[in-house]
């Protein structure tokens, strides 16, 4: 059994996969911004806010120490956020345009 070729210059060509693209491009540029802007938080505030990140917290852990393993919480968000939002949205415009692309051929 053959599968039908797919023409990938039509599909990228169909205005709801552009509309797919552009908006996709935009949701994980604002996710990008978002994530760039609180990692670089941890070196400004480390030079600006020596005081706030040397208060101890609990121990031998500070504010800045937290902060630092708050990253690691972001970026986790961040995926669920994205995984969440391209199932939701994403992949339904995908599938649909994978059909009107199969019924095409």
């Amino acid at each position: 059994m053959t599968t039908p070729a797919v023409d990938w210059v039509a599909i990228a060509r169909h205005p709801r996969f552009q509309e797919l693209h552009q908006r996709k491009s935009r949701f994980l540029w604002g996710l990008m911004a978002f994530s760039v802007i609180y990692y670089f938080l941890l070196p400004i505030g480390a030079v600006y806010w020596v005081d706030l990140f040397r208060k101890q917290v609990w121990g031998p852990v500070n504010v800045g120490l937290l902060f630092a393993l708050s990253e690691f919480v972001v970026a986790w968000g961040i995926a669920f956020i994205y995984s969440r939002h391209a199932s939701r949205r994403f992949d339904a415009m995908a599938r649909e345009i994978a059909h009107a692309a199969q019924g095409s051929v």
